[in-house]
């Protein structure tokens, strides 16, 4: 009863927990570039952690995605919107090459770990 009279004044374009929970396991790497049914599908997954959802069995992982969903539903119900905002990008990095110096130290190190 609780869970129909959560969803009465939902968008239609907002699953049940249930069925968001399935989108958020079945959509594949990069996750924020998928086609979601609703930001806080992604949202929920995000932060219920994408390596729990892909890795504990379901009893485990639905409810935890069901109490973060949960909240989530209940803020668009209060009229708060939502996006997907991709992730930072990483830093480029220099690639500065080793000396022939430290490669040679590493190289006489892993000789001697080796006997």
């Amino acid at each position: 009863m609780l869970n129909a009279c959560r969803y009465a004044g939902m968008p239609s374009d907002l699953p049940n927990a249930r069925k968001a929970y399935e989108e958020a396991c079945n959509k594949r790497s990069p996750k924020a570039e998928q086609n979601w049914s609703h930001p806080v599908v992604y949202l929920a997954a995000r932060d219920c952690g994408w390596h729990m959802l892909a890795n504990e069995i379901e009893t485990k992982a639905l409810p935890a995605f069901t109490a973060l969903y949960n909240k989530y539903c209940d803020r668009v119900v209060t009229g708060e919107e939502f996006t997907i905002e991709p992730p930072e990008a990483l830093p480029e990095t220099s690639q500065v090459l080793a000396s022939k110096k430290h490669n040679r130290e590493q190289l006489d190190q892993l000789k001697q770990l080796l006997g």
